[in-house]
């Protein structure tokens, strides 16, 4: 009989133990902080990965003296303004406690949340424009969402320095895809331990813990304090409480098993089959109920069911934005129109579902979302814009909808000279058509 072989990924820390491996760790970091002026740019999700990361960088540079900390350690996290509001809650008050702590550690840490411009947002894109949810051939949302504010501020900090390093707590070990991707990059590293991006020209990745395994981070993280001063053990128990099982145990040493891969992303993501963190959380925690409705709603998005397929097919209209008709030749040979954006009832019904959702969860929620914005009032003006100039939809619906989901009037600006009638206008004259 073959003997079993075991496919647990080995420690980085088996070989020279714990302690000695983490300093080894923290002199590279330090070794190349001191190399050069280059600022750096540590990407930051809030997640296991990018927190290990973080705080390795942390501590190693608090071994320095002051007068050694003057490059600037930029602290980029994007928001899409859809996240998991658990997760986006987390990440905001670890930024927060971050700038705090490194004022008063005297780090060069600057945190930075970033979002996308308005017209980048999902809810603009869907509502205002009509694009339908994001699907695989149409995935037009993570581009706008969640690269383009990254990049963009990765390249002003190019701009303004020549050049600048990306620390990514990216690791070979989860998945195949980002192992093959990270050993071709190192194939063209230029200094040693960096490698060129890509993507974005005068810019190289430093990855401290591309060899790591799961069990790895967690179990610095469970053995090192935080240094900013925010609990790793809550950051376990909310990959826990997204873990369909449940089990995440404490990590103590290399034996214990880890928790769970869990992954947080947008709650409106309809490029996977279901939400399971989210509905990990519902199901494991009932003080989450309230984040029931959002999940709901994230499946009424969803088309992947006939039923579902056939009612989104109604909801959009034939023509492009641009008014231009598509065409595919199916199965039998036939010619079959292509769907385009949705049509106004149906961006009506989205907006009208997103605001009573909000409503409900202000009501309804914990204290940390009794404020909640699912859709900002600039998002909400933008799409209004877009419906009344753009569309030419002069029935100007939107303030009505919100009105009516909200129970209290619109706050937006005005764009009254964009209409060609105002209100008592279009009631006289939907009376009289009536009338006839």
């Amino acid at each position: 009989m073959a003997e079993r072989r075991n496919t647990k990924p080995v420690s980085v820390f088996q070989a020279e133990g714990f302690s000695a491996t983490i300093e080894v760790c923290k002199q590279e970091i330090r070794e190349l902080y001191l190399a050069d002026g280059v600022p750096w740019v540590i990407g930051y999700s809030g997640g296991k990965d990018s927190t290990a990361a973080l705080q390795l960088v942390w501590l190693a540079l608090a071994e320095l003296e002051p007068k050694q900390r003057q490059k600037p350690v930029h602290v980029i996290s994007t928001d899409t303004l859809v996240e998991n509001p658990v997760v986006a809650a987390w990440v905001n008050r670890s930024l927060e406690t971050m700038r705090a702590a490194s004022v008063k550690q005297k780090m060069p840490i600057q945190p930075h949340r970033l979002t996308p411009i308005v017209t980048d947002t999902f809810w603009v894109n869907l509502i205002g424009k009509g694009y339908p949810a994001p699907r695989n051939k149409f995935r037009w949302c993570t581009e706008r969402l969640k690269i383009k504010p990254s990049n963009t501020f990765i390249r002003d900090v190019v701009r303004a320095n020549g050049e600048a390093i990306l620390v990514l707590g990216t690791r070979k070990a989860e998945s195949q895809l980002r192992a093959r991707n990270m050993a071709r990059h190192e194939r063209h590293a230029v200094r040693d331990r960096l490698s060129p991006n890509g993507a974005l020209p005068n810019s190289l990745i430093y990855t401290p813990l591309e060899d790591w395994s799961n069990d790895d981070v967690w179990l610095f993280l469970m053995r090192v304090s935080n240094p900013w001063g925010y609990k790793n053990k809550d950051l376990l128990t909310m990959y826990k409480g997204a873990s369909a099982d449940g089990e995440c145990p404490l990590v103590v040493d290399t034996s214990t098993p880890s928790c769970g891969n869990s992954r947080f992303g947008c709650w409106v993501c309809t490029l996977v089959d279901e939400d399971k963190s989210m509905g990990a959380m519902i199901q494991n925690d009932e003080e989450k109920d309230w984040m029931l409705p959002l999940l709901e709603l994230r499946n009424e998005l969803d088309f992947r069911r006939e039923e579902a397929r056939k009612l989104d097919r109604k909801r959009r209209d034939f023509r492009r934005l641009s008014g231009k008709l598509t065409y595919y030749t199916n199965s039998e040979g036939e010619a079959q129109l292509v769907p385009g954006p949705y049509k106004q009832e149906s961006r009506s019904y989205w907006l009208r579902r997103v605001l009573e959702t909000q409503r409900w969860i202000r009501d309804n929620g914990p204290e940390y979302v009794r404020k909640i914005d699912l859709i900002s009032l600039e998002e909400l003006h933008e799409i209004r814009r877009i419906w009344v100039v753009d569309k030419h939809e002069i029935e100007d619906m939107l303030p009505g909808i919100y009105a009516d989901a909200i129970g209290e009037p619109y706050p937006g600006r005005p764009i009254d000279d964009n209409l060609i009638f105002d209100a008592d206008s279009l009631r006289l004259l939907r009376e009289a058509c009536e009338g006839d």
